[in-house]
């Protein structure tokens, strides 16, 4: 194939998204041109296609970043991969491992469908070094929810949470990160709390495992009255804004509270007390490194975990894929390219 389809933005909105017929890449030297498969959709990409978050677009703009494809050719001096290897993208390309790169004048935003150019093109050449393999227990539609969801959970829980048998669990919702949660927290032995304003998706979470399943209102005092007063040893605090207060009413003494949503704003606001008095930690997760991601990737074929996938759509149906990220979706919504 000489050309592909590509969705382009001229500006910021909806409105400017447009599905293009432009030139197929070649792989540069390092790089891998990979043939997509699927791209899952995050909040943050619906930010993004709205406002920009604050980011220097360079349009014309592609948008997401959570890639799954096939390897079809190499650049020269490519030796982690070869062509036929199935491969998901990494959030932030640079980061492989440890510490992440910025400051604290200035942090690192060099994400893909941010700082550079996003996924939603039936091919993509991109550096070798900004992929890992997929799992071979998953399909390359479940593979691509990994680069974001996935790893927000893993990292927070995991990686930094060191997350043990026993421990109690809770997350905000039913989207992507708040199911990989509780598939990951389930699959180590914990205790898992849900929070949903929809009773049918509380009954879908109890069906994936979820220990208690809870009305959203009122969701602290139930803590209270499920742990007898003890509270959440992890809590994923997928709102934001002042919804942080909650979370840390929730959660136990030397509890951990990992900030991941941002829905209900970027301004933060909770008693210092509660932080204070049970010693709690409030950490930012900012997705994952590579390193992690391939521990993912290795543990999601150990535990078999399947992400769960609310609907699949095709390339041409991403603005009616959006509408439905809007109105909350359980689980990942994606984008298939067949």
């Amino acid at each position: 194939m000489t050309t592909m389809r590509r969705w382009d933005m001229s500006g910021l909105g909806r409105a400017s998204l447009q599905l293009k017929t432009v030139p197929v890449p070649e792989p540069g030297p390092g790089q891998v041109l990979v043939k997509a498969a699927a791209a899952a959709l995050n909040y943050r990409d619906t930010l993004v296609i709205e406002h920009g978050m604050g980011l220097a677009l360079a349009f014309p703009f592609t948008p997401a970043s959570d890639l799954a494809g096939t390897v079809a050719a190499i650049g020269d001096g490519v030796t982690r991969f070869r062509p036929g290897d199935r491969v998901i993208t990494t959030f932030f390309p640079d980061w492989v491992d440890g510490r992440s790169a910025g400051s604290a004048k200035t942090v690192d935003a060099t994400t893909l469908g941010g700082a550079h150019q996003g996924v939603l093109a039936d091919y993509v050449a991109l550096p070798q070094d900004w992929f890992v393999a997929a799992p071979q227990s998953l399909d390359l539609a479940e593979a691509s929810t990994l680069p974001c969801a996935g790893l927000t959970a893993w990292f927070a829980l995991v990686e930094r949470g060191q997350l043990r048998a026993g421990q109690s669990v809770l997350v905000q919702g039913t989207g992507g990160v708040a199911l990989f949660g509780l598939q990951i927290a389930k699959a180590h032995g914990a205790e898992v709390f849900v929070t949903s304003g929809s009773e049918n998706k509380r009954e879908r979470a109890r069906a994936l495992g979820a220990d208690h399943a809870i009305d959203r209102d009122g969701w602290v005092e139930a803590v209270y009255r499920l742990t007898a007063d003890r509270g959440i040893d992890h809590i994923l605090e997928l709102v934001g804004g002042a919804h942080l207060a909650k979370s840390l009413e929730a959660v136990a003494v030397d509890g951990r509270v990992s900030v991941i949503g941002v829905i209900e704003g970027y301004d933060l606001a909770a008693a210092a007390g509660q932080l204070m008095l049970k010693s709690a930690t409030v950490q930012g997760i900012r997705v994952g490194h590579r390193r992690a991601l391939e521990d993912l990737v290795r543990a999601v074929d150990v535990m078999r975990l399947k992400p769960v996938i609310d609907r699949r759509y095709a390339l041409d149906e991403l603005p009616a894929a959006l509408d439905h990220l809007d109105r909350g979706p359980f689980g990942k919504i994606v984008i298939t390219f067949d």
